[in-house]
């Protein structure tokens, strides 16, 4: 059993069919801080090939992360990769701890998005790109509490992010509660074209000088909820705005620095 940032209770599903990772090169990995800064990024994350998605749901295990350096940040997120022209632009939104953006080690929502994964993009809404909804019940850079406590309750937060149909915006969407609240969304302007990568990131950025920061529960995964970062319950949108389960999806798995990050296997799940 599991609780959500709302404290609802929240029952397991049955897991089932594995699917396996295979080879596959992944060539747009994002530094989502300045290059010219010394920045070192990794990650450990599920990604489809290049194709027709239209966006992705999941729940995301929240882990603080109370020793973090100024100079380090770490989160998981969502993240949609769309070609423009030759290149692609990144847009993701998930919780992280990020001192040097947020002058404290609090887990925070945020958004970001980047053009063609070289220039330093933006955070929040420091800049125009996601427009917050109006009354929004989680706004960027807002602080998400409680976090998992390790070895005893794991917490999360139930996130979206999908082109809309209507208006071709990405839309993001707060599902943690009975009713679906609307976020904001990205203009469909920074995620145009096709074909378009979709991901499920756990990623850390530290300063080259320094040692690489903690991911998610800051131990390697060994599918205990309790003691492990996750996704769960993992959907898939189509493009009439409509989710279902990963069920025909390849999904390849890429973790670039196995001896200090980890991912396991990933497993549909069905309801009985």
């Amino acid at each position: 059993e599991s609780i959500d940032v709302d404290v609802n209770l929240q029952t397991n599903e049955k897991n089932t069919t594995l699917l396996r990772p295979k080879h596959f090169h992944f060539p747009w990995r994002a530094n989502i801080m300045d290059e010219g800064s010394g920045i070192i990024s990794h990650y450990a994350m599920w990604h489809t090939e290049p194709g027709q998605f239209y966006g992705l749901r999941a729940d995301m295990s929240i882990w603080a992360s109370p020793n973090q350096g100024t100079s380090q940040e770490s989160g998981a997120s969502l993240q949609i990769y769309c070609q423009d022209g030759g290149n692609y632009n990144l847009i993701q939104v998930g919780f992280h701890i990020s001192p040097s953006l947020d002058h404290n080690r609090d887990i925070r929502f945020f958004t970001y998005w980047t053009k063609d994964l070289k220039s330093k993009g933006c955070y929040n809404l420091q800049c125009s790109g996601f427009v917050s909804a109006s009354r929004a019940n989680l706004v960027p850079g807002q602080a998400m509490a409680p976090p998992s406590i390790y070895g005893k309750q794991d917490h999360y937060v139930r996130l979206s992010l999908n082109k809309d149909p209507n208006s071709g915006d990405w839309v993001v969407y707060h599902h943690d509660l009975q009713k679906p609240s609307f976020l904001g969304h990205f203009p469909n302007k920074l995620c145009p074209g096709t074909p378009r990568i979709q991901a499920l990131t756990g990623f850390v950025n530290y300063m080259k000088n320094a040692h690489g920061p903690p991911m998610g529960s800051g131990h390697f995964p060994d599918y205990d909820d309790k003691r492990s970062a996750y996704f769960k319950h993992i959907q898939n949108y189509n493009p009439n705005g409509h989710s279902s389960d990963l069920f025909g999806i390849p999904m390849i798995k890429l973790v670039d620095r196995p001896d200090c990050y980890g991912a396991n296997n990933l497993f549909l799940e069905y309801k009985k």
